[in-house]
């Protein structure tokens, strides 16, 4: 019986303290101050507000309307494929690569490269990383993301010995 009377009691308590802390959290909203009465006679002029800046999205075609991230690595890849075209491994590509690369590019809304992250790096070859991302920046800005604004995009980047790549995206696979 002690028992039972012990539990209505911290039943008791506790709805008690649930009920308290509820009305706490009901308080009313000040009002905001009053703000004194225009004089009258000539107001002064305020200054036009300047127009929104528009992202300059550089010569035509240089934008995406990609839908998703993955849409949009396409576009990247394609970009990065036109400024590289000597550098592009044609064909499929042997079966022992010199090195494989995972990286996400961070890009803002412009299609300017912001950072990268490497998910996978081909650390045995950091000449190999190097050459990635000075690639990239030289490739800047890519399409401007019209659809998405600042993303980032993961691609992988096969590297055969010979100096030349070929992205996953756009890979024509290996032998």
């Amino acid at each position: 019986m002690l028992a039972v009377a012990h539990r209505r009691a911290l039943l008791l308590s506790a709805t008690s303290f649930g009920l308290l802390s509820w009305l706490a959290g009901c308080t009313s909203v000040p009002l905001p101050p009053m703000t004194p009465p225009t004089p009258p006679g000539p107001q002064p002029k305020t200054p036009p507000v300047p127009a929104a800046r528009v992202p300059e999205l550089g010569p035509p075609g240089r934008a995406s309307n990609a839908r998703s991230e993955r849409d949009y690595r396409r576009d990247a890849a394609s970009h990065l494929y036109e400024q590289n075209q000597s550098r592009i491994f044609k064909g499929k590509m042997p079966p022992l690569l010199y090195a494989i690369g995972v990286l996400q590019t961070e890009l803002d809304a412009r299609g300017h490269v912001i950072r990268f992250n490497w998910m996978r790096a081909p650390q045995h070859a950091p000449e190999v990383m190097a050459e990635i991302e000075r690639t990239i920046r030289r490739a800047s800005p890519f399409p401007a993301p019209l659809r998405l604004g600042r993303l980032t995009y993961t691609d992988s980047w096969l590297w055969h010995k010979s100096g030349q790549f070929q992205l996953d995206t756009l890979t024509e696979g290996q032998y």
